[in-house]
Order: structure tokens, then C-alpha cells, then sequence
């Protein structure tokens, strides 16, 4: 338990804290000047200033945030919160004021926290091409489980086998050696397979005819093996950002999933979770060794990316939407309906993560597991 809790508020402290750099980095690079560095959500329990600006650590772990001068009055700020010092600024003093800078210095601002999410995840992933490979697919087929007393368990088949034919089939996915198994039910075959150890075997056995609907003829499941591609230097930079492209897509294709499923189904979709069930993965992850963490931090950075871009109020999607707003119409919205927006976003998104935390130790305590095996 304590393994887990460290791991996961050390993970938690990296994403937070490359994410609100960009914030600061260039709001430092455009002159506006940062009154706090935060990490975690208010109350406070630690400050110290350093210069103009308060480092600071806040009793709810689950974020962070960089507080800019003027922010207030650009609608980031509480609702209908007014900063006379801001207000009343003139000259240089007023010119170091957020609200105050053009659109496109406050979008890039705003949106360098999910760029610096995406630039960890390109980072680790370079690193780990070089060092462990990017895990790829292969051509090999290998056995994921055995049923018992199946035709495959009592045959000898074990997990980890890799199939590489079937009589004179080469198997090359997983749909060449299902339906050649359901040509082929009541009849003998025989699979040519190499095991873990690197042995050549050649296994015959019988796919049934009646089966149970949760097994298959042979009473195997199969998976497409992974394999680790290394790059050298050179090409680890490539393989990297294509690895970071692809994992990006594939969760802005799931989020549409998930939605209807909170939304439409109101159900959890499994594998999501809240910071209890992220802490349990953490906590998983940290026992199989330093390269999934890594890996874990790369897909966690992203998923805060694509999250934190979403045009919700709270979020920084939320903030670059009445940016956006502001340069297209030329027309800048009420600081006051702009803070009321993220007054209710916020409210919105802590009644989201206390649901779903109340779903994960349901699922700890019931003894599912977060990912489904």
C-alpha cells in the first residue's frame, strides 16, 4: 500500500509539474508575470515566495495550476472576483497583466500545458525505442490461455506458445487459425508450435463440435504476440512521435465511447478510472519494472493532454474556447460570465471524479480487476 500511495503521488507530481511549466515557462518567455505556482487545489498548506512568485502545496493532490497576474480579470479567476491591483496597474506593471495580452500570447499561454503533456510522452517514448523498443505486433500467434480439460489442455498446449501453422496453414493472425479451426471441427489437426523456451513441437489434438459458448472448438484464447522493435539514436526521435500520434488517436477515438457510456448507457466504461483506480495501476505497474512505469507516465501524460484540451469550462479546452471566442468575434465575454462558466465546470468535474472514485473502491473492495483479463 504505501509502495502504491508513493508511486503514484511521485507520477502525479511529474505530469502536474510539466504540465503547469508550460503554463509558466511562457508566461515567464512573454513577460507575464506568475503570482503563484500551486501544486494541488486550495486550501493551501504550504507557501514560500521565491522572488514574485508563491510556490505552494495544496491539500487536494489532484492537479495544479499557475496563477498569473490579471488572470482574474480574464475570466480564470472566481466568479466575479475583481483584482484592484490589476485594474488599477498602469504602464509596465499593467503591460505584465495576462488579461491585458494579445490573444494569440494568451492562447499559446494557455495551451503550452497540454503541449508540455505531449512533449513528456514523445520524450519517454524516444527513450524507450532506444532502450527497450516500442512494443509491436508480430506475425506469431501466442496461446493467452488454456480451458481445462479442453482439447488444447489435454493436448499439452500451455500459455506463452506461439503457433506458427496449422497442418500445412501458416497462421499468421488470429482469424486464419479460428476459422480454419471451425472448418475443421470433429477433425484431427495438427498445430506446429514453438513454446517459451525456444522448442520446436508438433501437437495434434481434435477442435470440438459442442462447446461452451464462453470457449472456443480448440479451448484456447490467442493473441497477436507483442514483440519490442529497438531503434537506434538516429531513428528514436521517428519511432517516438509516431508511437505518441498513434496512442493520441486511439484515445480521442475512445473518448466518443466513453461519453455515451457515462451519458447514454450511465455506466462506467471498464478500464476508466478515477485517482484511486490510477493509483491501483500505479501501484501494478511499479512491480513489473522501471520501462512501464515509463510507459505508464507517457500514456497518463497524454490522456491529461487530451483531456485538459477539451473544451470544458475548468479545463484549459475551456479557457482556449473563450480565447478563441474572443479572436474570432472580436468581442471579449464578461470576465463574470466567463468565471461563472468555471465556477460551474469545476463543480461539474469534481462531482465526476468523486463518482468515479466511489466506482473504483467499489471495484477494489468487490475484487474486480481494473483492466479486464
Amino acid at each position: 500500500m504505501l509502495v502504491t500511495i508513493v508511486s503514484f503521488l511521485l507520477v502525479l507530481t511529474v505530469l502536474v509539474i510539466i504540465h503547469e511549466l508550460g503554463h509558466f515557462i511562457s508566461a515567464k518567455f512573454f513577460g507575464v508575470k506568475v503570482e503563484e505556482f500551486g501544486f494541488g487545489f486550495p486550501p493551501r498548506v504550504w507557501g514560500k515566495k521565491f522572488g514574485e512568485t508563491v510556490y505552494s502545496l495544496n491539500w487536494l493532490p489532484i492537479g495544479g495550476f499557475v496563477r498569473l497576474f490579471g488572470e482574474d480579470e480574464a475570466g480564470g479567476g472566481k466568479v466575479g472576483s475583481v483584482s484592484d491591483e490589476a485594474l488599477n496597474a498602469t504602464g509596465k506593471e499593467r503591460q505584465r497583466a495576462f488579461f491585458v495580452r494579445p490573444v494569440w500570447q494568451r492562447f499559446i499561454i494557455v495551451f503550452a500545458g497540454v503541449f508540455m503533456n505531449f512533449v513528456l510522452a514523445l520524450g519517454i517514448w524516444t527513450y524507450l525505442a532506444a532502450a527497450q523498443g516500442i512494443p509491436t505486433p508480430s506475425q506469431n500467434v501466442v496461446i493467452a490461455g488454456v480451458a481445462k480439460d479442453a482439447p488444447a489442455y489435454n493436448a499439452g498446449l500451455k500459455i506463452g506458445d506461439k503457433i506458427l501453422a496449422v497442418d500445412s496453414t501458416k497462421v499468421l493472425d488470429a482469424s486464419t487459425l479460428i476459422s480454419y479451426t471451425k472448418t475443421h471441427e470433429g477433425k484431427s489437426v495438427t498445430l506446429n508450435i514453438i513454446t517459451p523456451q525456444g522448442k520446436t513441437e508438433k501437437i495434434t489434438l481434435t477442435p470440438r463440435v459442442k462447446y461452451p459458448s464462453n470457449e472456443g472448438a480448440m479451448g484456447v484464447s490467442i493473441a497477436q504476440e507483442i514483440i519490442y522493435q529497438k531503434y537506434p539514436w538516429y531513428q528514436a526521435p521517428i519511432a517516438g512521435f509516431k508511437e505518441s500520434v498513434s496512442e493520441l488517436s486511439q484515445m480521442v477515438g475512445m473518448l466518443g465511447q466513453i461519453v455515451q457510456q457515462l451519458v447514454i448507457a450511465r455506466q462506467v466504461p471498464q478500464g476508466l478510472a478515477g485517482p484511486v483506480g490510477i493509483a491501483q495501476l500505479t501501484g501494478e505497474v511499479v512491480q513489473i519494472g522501471p520501462y512501464a512505469v515509463l510507459s505508464l507516465i507517457a500514456l497518463l501524460s497524454l490522456n491529461l493532454a487530451v483531456l485538459n484540451v477539451l473544451p470544458i469550462p475548468a479545463l484549459d479546452g475551456g479557457r482556449l474556447f473563450f480565447i478563441v471566442w474572443e479572436g474570432v468575434t472580436r468581442h471579449k465575454v464578461s470576465p463574470k460570465v466567463e468565471g461563472y462558466a468555471h465556477a460551474v465546470g469545476m463543480v461539474f468535474l469534481l462531482a465526476l471524479i468523486v463518482f468515479i472514485t466511489f466506482h473504483d473502491l467499489w471495484r477494489i473492495f468487490s475484487g474486480q480487476p481494473l483492466i479486464p483479463r
